[in-house]
C-alpha cells in the first residue's frame, strides 16, 4: 500500500510562517565524518599509489579487474553501443544532443570570445579566452544511468574547446548501460574508463599511470563523489557540490492541477531528499492539486519515493498574491522554477534568483532535463543567489590582455609609482618610472 503524500500546508497569513518555511526549506550539506575519513584515505592512496589502488577499490566496490586496460572503453565500443541503440531511441539521442549543442553554441557566441580596444594613447586592453586542456566529467552507473548527464557535461566542454574529455562511470557487477555509453559517442567524449567513486574523482585530480589528469572535474554523484570533490578542490577546479534536487511551482490557476502534480512528482522521485514547493495565491487551486496528488501517486512506480519526498520535504504555500509568490520565490532561490500561468512573461521579470526558469503551462521541467537546450546541470540548496548553470563559460579560462605604448607609459607610470610608494613597494615604483621619459 502506498504512503499518503501530505505536503506541509503553509500560508503566508500565518503567525509563524517565516519560521516554517526556513525550517522546510533546512538541508545540511555536511557529510558525515566516516564517510569524510574514508574518502581522505582513498584520495591519499590513489595520490601515492596511481592505478594499483585505482584497479583494487574498483575490484573491492564494482567489478572484477585483473588490469587497468580492462577499465578503458575502446571508440568502437562507444560506437558499437550507439548503433546497437532500437531506431527511437538513438533518434532521440540525436536529437536532444544536437539542441544541447545549438544552445551552447549560442552561449559561446554571446559570451566567450576574447576581445580587445586600444585608447586614445595606443595602449591596447582586452581579455583572451581560451579553453580548459583537458576535463573529467563524472558520470552515475548502475541502476543509476543518467545518458542526459553525458550529453549535459560533456556537449559544453567540447562547444568550448576543451581538448580532451575524460568520462568516468562506475560498472557495478560489469554492466555498462549501452545509452550511456552511446551518449559518450555523440557527445564527443574522448576517453573512457569504467571507475567510479572517490577513487575516480582522485585518479582524473591527480592523475595515474593510465588515467590522465585533468583540469576540471564536473558531474553528479554519491556523497562520496561529492566529499572527494570537494576535497580535490584547488588541485583541480569544480563544477559545483551540489545538494538534493529541487523544483518550485508559480501557479496562477490557470494551469491543469493534474499537470502540477505531476511536475512536482518529476522531482519528489529522484530520492526522499528531494523538494517540491508550490506557491499559488488560490487556495482552492491548492485543494485541486492536492487532490491530483492523492489520485495519482498509486500509478508511479516510485510512490513511496514520491510519498516520502513530498511528506518531508514538499509544501503547498497560499500566498497573498503572485506578486508575493515571486518574492518568496527569490528568498528559495531554486533549482527549477516553474511559471505555470497564463501570462508567465508578466512574473518573469520580478523573479531574480533561479537556475533554470521554465516559462508557462507547456514547459514542464522534464523537458529541461533532456532535450530542450539549457544545461540541466544547476546551483542547488539556494546557491542560485551567486551560481548558474553549467556551461561553455565553466570549460574556458580568461586572461587578461595588456599592451601598453610608450605615450601611455607616460601616463600609467606616473599613476602606478604612486601608489606603489604608498603601498611601500619601491621596486614596483621603480619598475614603472624606468619607463618614463625624463
Amino acid at each position: 500500500m502506498t504512503l499518503p503524500a501530505r505536503p506541509l500546508r503553509l500560508a503566508t497569513t500565518d503567525s509563524g510562517f517565516d519560521a516554517a518555511l526556513a525550517a522546510r526549506l533546512h538541508w545540511s550539506a555536511d557529510t558525515d565524518a566516516g564517510i569524510e575519513q574514508a574518502v581522505a584515505d582513498i584520495l591519499e592512496d590513489v595520490r601515492k599509489r596511481g592505478d594499483a589502488a585505482v584497479l583494487e577499490y574498483t575490484n573491492r566496490f564494482d567489478m572484477q579487474a585483473a588490469a587497468m586496460a580492462d577499465l578503458q572503453l575502446k571508440p568502437s565500443e562507444l560506437k558499437a553501443a550507439f548503433d546497437g541503440l532500437p531506431p527511437r531511441q538513438r533518434a532521440a539521442l540525436e536529437s536532444a544532443a544536437q539542441r544541447v549543442r545549438s544552445y551552447h553554441v549560442a552561449q559561446r557566441k554571446a559570451s566567450g570570445e576574447s576581445w580587445s580596444y586600444r585608447d586614445e594613447d595606443g595602449t591596447l586592453l582586452g581579455q583572451k579566452v581560451t579553453p580548459l586542456d583537458r576535463v573529467g566529467i563524472y558520470v552515475p552507473g548502475g541502476k543509476a544511468a543518467y545518458p542526459s548527464s553525458v550529453l549535459m557535461n560533456a556537449i559544453p566542454a567540447h562547444v568550448a574547446g576543451v581538448g580532451e574529455i575524460i568520462m568516468v562511470v562506475p560498472t557495478p557487477r560489469g554492466e555498462k548501460n549501452p545509452l550511456v555509453l552511446a551518449a559518450a559517442h555523440v557527445a564527443g567524449v574522448t576517453r573512457v574508463f569504467t571507475i567510479g567513486g572517490a577513487q575516480a574523482v582522485a585518479a582524473l585530480a591527480y592523475g595515474t599511470e593510465t588515467v590522465p589528469r585533468v583540469d576540471k572535474v564536473t558531474g553528479p554523484g554519491n556523497a562520496y563523489v561529492a566529499a572527494a570533490k570537494r576535497r580535490v578542490f584547488g588541485q583541480v577546479g569544480i563544477d559545483m557540490i551540489a545538494g538534493p534536487s529541487e523544483i518550485l511551482v508559480l501557479a496562477d490557476g490557470t494551469t491543469p492541477p493534474d499537470w502540477v502534480a505531476m511536475d512536482l512528482f518529476s522531482q519528489a522521485e529522484h530520492d526522499e531528499l528531494a523538494q517540491s514547493i508550490l506557491l499559488c495565491p488560490d487556495a482552492n487551486y491548492i485543494e485541486q492539486v492536492q487532490a491530483a496528488i492523492d489520485r495519482m501517486l498509486g500509478e508511479m512506480p516510485r510512490a513511496e519515493i514520491i510519498a516520502k519526498s513530498l511528506t518531508g520535504r514538499g509544501a503547498l504555500i497560499h500566498t497573498r498574491s503572485m506578486e508575493e509568490a515571486c518574492e518568496i520565490s527569490n528568498r528559495i532561490a531554486p533549482e527549477h522554477l516553474e511559471i505555470a500561468s497564463r501570462d508567465p512573461h508578466r512574473w518573469e521579470p520580478l523573479l531574480r534568483h533561479a537556475g533554470a526558469i521554465f516559462l508557462g503551462a507547456y514547459t514542464s521541467e522534464s523537458l529541461g532535463d533532456y532535450c530542450a537546450g539549457p544545461n540541466h546541470v544547476l546551483p542547488t540548496s539556494t546557491t542560485a543567489r551567486f551560481s548558474s548553470p553549467l556551461g561553455v563559460y565553466d570549460f574556458q579560462k580568461r586572461s587578461s590582455l595588456i599592451e601598453v605604448s610608450e605615450a601611455g607609459a607616460q601616463v600609467l607610470g606616473t599613476i602606478a609609482a604612486e601608489l606603489a610608494y604608498g603601498e611601500g613597494l619601491q621596486a614596483h615604483a621603480r619598475a614603472a618610472e624606468l619607463r618614463l621619459k625624463r
